[in-house]
């Protein structure tokens, strides 16, 4: 008995020495608000949930990010934070307590290597930094991954500046928070083996749209050097009439009146992320919830600005896919009354212009063709291409691409569709079916070019010329990758600069 003991007592002592040993080897790095312990994950260092702000809770409810507190023990990054507060599956999850971010490094030394920084999509109501893995740019392609988590819904983008002025900014608390993130990271990452002078923004449908309005925002100046923008552009941006529209809504919904709205900042997070799951849910939800034209944080109309002298010297990487909008529509949708079911919930006081868009497309296509052909023009396409012209005349070298492998199927190159094959986590030689293979090759391939080099010209694919509205010249990602000059590009010049208007 005795000596069965002394077997469990020594099992314990090596299990605590082995346990000792793991954390002695995990990476620990000194940041401008203390020290954080990351763990080792495929020979890689992540550190996961970094606070790169403080709390956005109590007082600062739908104020801009406050600067964490400094931390004097060593602080644990080995779990991913909360996400944002959100509803989702019928019910409200995350935390008002979600500014923080993933980082993923090669290793934690002075190599200098580029930055990626992913912000993620979901309508501006949901999705998290932890949706993408940062081992799919870490693991085999030496570059430093960043996903970032920031406010969604009513905490990112409820503008209540006419009612305050303490709360002038509320309606671009998310461009606040991936801003602050921005500034986090360009001036800690040379502490893990990052270059401040080589940082990639990224993003696909919200988190691109997010993305272009981080871009138009004099306060980003100088935090980072190029952006990947798929699916989205400046489109997302709204005038104040129209946030304050889109607010008048959630207060209704909660038996408020217009001057109650200070009620929002002391109501529990459940109850308001409740009742925004009523207003957003359907189709409509798409365009509900976006940043604001609210002379703090974004001065003047996105293309504008664009085309201005106040437009930093990046580059940019920009595209769509071939039929977005069947990822929203299938093909038995009720088209009976589109214009109330679909064509008014996206684009509201808009909706007129699309609809006759759509009746026009009835003449040569059948109903569900016109519709996805109509609603991805207006919902992404158009105003992809009309901010790479206006980047492109303002000198800003871009690259344009065409997603359209339909994997055989009617309508197949829908929204996000090329994200499995850039955000691949395999080597391509695992990878059976060969045009999948040579899809990941290429879309992966060019993207780790672009961040590296800040050009996305990679061998296995045809010369890729940078974009102008002269030859319009496209990188269409197929079964073949071929470069196409697009004869023209769809442009409808009665539709305004903002898909969601709401007077």
């Amino acid at each position: 008995m005795l000596s069965r003991i002394r077997y469990i007592i020594l099992f314990l002592a090596i299990c605590i020495a082995c346990k000792a040993s793991a954390q002695n080897n995990d990476p620990v790095v000194k940041t401008d608000k203390g020290y954080i312990r990351g763990i080792v994950e495929n020979n890689v260092q992540v550190f996961k949930g970094i606070p790169y702000g403080a709390p956005p809770v109590g007082d600062l409810r739908f104020m801009p990010p406050a600067a964490h507190a400094t931390w004097t023990d060593t602080l644990a990054a080995t779990k991913f934070g909360p996400i944002a507060t959100q509803y989702s599956g019928n019910k409200v999850i995350g935390s008002e307590d979600c500014l923080s971010l993933n980082l993923y490094t090669p290793k934690t030394d002075n190599h200098k290597r580029a930055v990626v920084v992913w912000i993620h999509g979901g309508s501006m109501t949901n999705g998290s930094g932890k949706g993408m893995n940062g081992h799919a740019f870490a693991d085999h392609d030496d570059i430093v991954t960043i996903t970032i988590n920031y406010r969604l819904g009513a905490f990112g983008f409820l503008y209540m500046g006419d009612v305050d002025k303490r709360y002038a900014q509320s309606g671009n608390c998310g461009v606040l928070d991936v801003i602050a993130a921005l500034k986090w990271i360009k001036q800690n990452i040379t502490s893990f083996g990052g270059d401040p002078n080589r940082i990639t923004i990224m993003g696909e449908s919200a988190g691109a749209k997010l993305i272009s309005a981080v871009m138009v925002s004099p306060q980003s100046r100088g935090l980072f050097q190029q952006c990947i923008l798929e699916s989205g552009s400046v489109q997302c941006i709204r005038d104040t009439v129209t946030a304050k529209n889109e607010r008048l809504r959630l207060l209704n919904k909660m038996g408020l009146i217009s001057n109650d709205v200070r009620n929002l900042l002391t109501l529990p997070a459940d109850s308001i992320m409740k009742i925004q799951g009523i207003i957003t849910e359907g189709i409509g939800g798409n365009s509900c919830f976006g940043p604001v034209y609210d002379g703090k944080v974004i001065l003047m109309d996105g293309y504008k600005y664009a085309a201005g002298k106040e437009q930093p010297p990046i580059k940019a990487l920009i595209g769509t896919n071939e039929y977005e909008a069947a990822a929203f529509v299938g093909p038995n949708s009720d088209l009976k009354d589109a214009n109330n079911t679909i064509f008014k919930p996206l684009f509201e006081d808009d909706a007129p212009i699309v609809y006759a868009a759509y009746q026009q497309q009835l003449k040569t296509d059948s109903p569900y063709a016109a519709e996805v052909k109509i609603l991805t023009q207006y919902m992404y396409q158009m105003h992809s291409y009309r901010f790479a012209r206006v980047l492109a005349q303002n000198n800003i070298p871009v690259w344009m691409y065409r997603f359209k492998y339909d994997n055989g199927k009617s309508f197949g190159a829908k929204h996000g569709e090329e994200l499995q094959y850039i955000w691949n986590t395999n080597t391509p030689n695992t990878i059976t079916d060969s045009v999948k293979k040579q899809l990941t090759i290429n879309l992966h391939g060019a993207w780790i070019a672009f961040i590296k080099t800040g050009n996305p010209n990679i061998s296995s694919l045809p010369q890729w010329p940078k974009y102008n509205s002269n030859t319009r010249q496209v990188m269409m990602f197929d079964t073949t990758d071929s470069v196409t000059g697009l004869k023209d590009v769809y442009d409808d010049k009665s539709f305004p600069s903002q898909v969601f208007m709401l007077k």
